[in-house]
């Protein structure tokens, strides 16, 4: 499992034209599946995700202190398969470790259900369609969280 964490004044993500998800201060999150992800990546990734100190504290100083959860910040959740794009040969990216769609939909499913447990406020992409996403990056902040299957 991949997931693109960006700490964000604002995002949103926009279907044919129609806003269908939209957050304020939190974190932007691009979600990819691998065909050998299961529930021990998705429970690693949530814990990931919501506890990784990302925000600073209220004063500013110390720019990597609160979580945001601790903050109660905002995600916003948006699945995108070609993170496993493979384009070490040829010219055209392979998607083979990608998860079919039946199996990543269903574990992107649960992994949004898993982050919305923590009581934060969580808003989706769809899965599948094409979107368009806007992101305020705060920082800026991107990381790159991989799971690898076990």
């Amino acid at each position: 499992m991949r997931v693109i964490i960006q700490r964000v004044k604002s995002s949103q993500v926009t279907v044919n034209g129609e806003v269908i998800g939209e957050i304020g201060q939190g974190l932007n999150l691009l979600v990819g599946i691998s065909d050998q992800d299961t529930d021990t990546e998705l429970d690693w990734m949530v814990r990931k995700c919501l506890e990784l100190r990302l925000f600073p504290d209220e004063n500013g100083e110390d720019r990597w202190q609160k979580s945001v959860l601790e903050i109660g910040g905002e995600l916003l959740v948006v699945s995108q398969f070609t993170l496993y794009g493979d384009c070490r040969k040829g010219r055209r990216p392979s998607f083979d470790r990608s998860a079919a769609p039946k199996l990543a939909e269903d574990l992107y499913d649960r992994f949004v259900a898993k982050l919305r447990n923590s009581g934060l406020r969580v808003e989706t992409g769809k899965f599948g369609a094409m979107m368009q996403v806007s992101i305020e990056n705060d920082g800026p902040v991107t990381l790159i969280l991989d799971r690898e299957a076990d």
